[in-house]
């Protein structure tokens, strides 16, 4: 029925679409002005509005770099309370910086993690600040042309292509697909993990790639869940009752690993980046109470968590869980990926 209704929304498409294109055009005449770096900026975008796993490939990127440059990422910071340039700190939170860019900063303490809406001012001043940067990684960055990244990695979701969606409200993209042409790395994510030849070689070919690009496939993967305060970790199997916690644009990856590996699940559906009240607080709780299981739990992915962590203090006795998740590369292509990054970085190294 849903799909339907966004159907009839496709006149509203064609003209965003061609806003969309009539941008595009203009920057690639340089009637729109837009900048390079003399420096190893890399992008990790996609065309289509979120759900295609950039948090996680972001944090591959990070700890492929980490140990061998000085590494920082930038955000723009989506829905933090505050405005302008601004690197993560001790005392910073989500709502300081936004919920993935918080994300990095716990997870990766040693690097440096900043946001600012214009990613034009904002690289002078990141590099200004840490001076001792060797590489940035622009989280989300790809249709915001005014910088050009020197290596653009684009990802799109397996069960939802972009060479087979339509332009937003009637579809997903909010690009149009001929932007495709611009990236470097084609990333093909939450693939089955069964994915044959025959099948990576007909997408391939429906993505139409350049000469200078290189397509890669990729599977989620859940680690064991850890909690959100003690940090502690936990099993999860066919006895467990669980209750998802779930503000991220597309659950249904995380949805059907628990149709598989617990006994049962309900699911507490939030909007992308919800911001956790305590209303949502008390409802979670009932939720949880209403579970007839002596084999219960509460489960959350990593960017609803570092919202939820505000209220340690009313939810640290509670059995809230971490479900931490990672890219796979299939084929065993994942050498290839790295030394291409690599060899990118490097190549700015005196």
């Amino acid at each position: 029925m849903l799909k339907s209704f966004r159907y009839l929304l496709f006149p509203f498409s064609l003209i965003y679409g061609a806003v969309i294109w009539i941008r595009n055009w203009m920057f690639d005449k340089k009637i729109l002005k837009s900048a390079a770096f003399n420096f190893p900026i890399i992008c990790v975008g996609n065309l289509a509005a979120g759900g295609t796993g950039k948090t996680p490939m972001t944090e591959y990127l990070v700890e492929l770099l980490q140990d061998k440059f000085k590494t920082a990422t930038l955000s723009r910071g989506y829905k933090r309370k505050t405005k302008g340039f601004a690197i993560a700190n001790t005392r910073t939170t989500a709502l300081d910086i936004g919920d993935e860019p918080m994300q990095f900063h716990e997870k990766f303490p040693h690097i440096t993690v900043a946001v600012g809406e214009e990613r034009l001012v904002a690289i002078p001043q990141l590099l200004h600040d840490k001076p001792d940067t060797q590489v940035i990684i622009l989280d989300d960055a790809f249709q915001h042309r005014t910088v050009r990244a020197g290596l653009n990695i684009i990802l799109t979701d397996f069960k939802n292509l972009y060479s087979r969606d339509l332009m937003l409200p009637a579809g997903d993209l909010r690009d149009v697909k001929a932007s495709a042409k611009r990236a470097d790395i084609i990333i093909v994510t939450k693939c089955k993990s069964d994915l044959s030849l025959e099948e990576k070689e007909a997408i391939t070919k429906e993505l139409r790639l350049k000469s200078h690009q290189q397509i890669f496939f990729t599977e989620i993967l859940y680690a064991q869940p850890y909690h959100l305060f003690h940090r502690a970790t936990t099993n999860i199997d066919q006895t467990t009752d669980s209750l998802l916690l779930c503000g991220i644009a597309n659950p249904r990856p995380l949805m059907e690993f628990l149709a598989t590996h617990v006994r049962s699940y309900d699911m507490l559906r939030y909007p992308d980046h919800h911001i956790f009240t305590s209303d949502d607080l008390k409802d979670i709780k009932k939720h949880f109470e209403k579970i007839p299981s002596g084999n219960k739990l509460i489960l959350t992915t990593e960017k609803d968590a570092v919202r939820l962590q505000k209220y340690e203090a009313e939810l640290e006795n509670f059995p809230l869980y971490v479900m931490p998740i990672r890219h796979s590369f299939l084929f065993n292509e994942g050498f290839m990926f790295n030394n291409r990054v690599l060899a990118f970085v490097k190549q700015f190294q005196s």
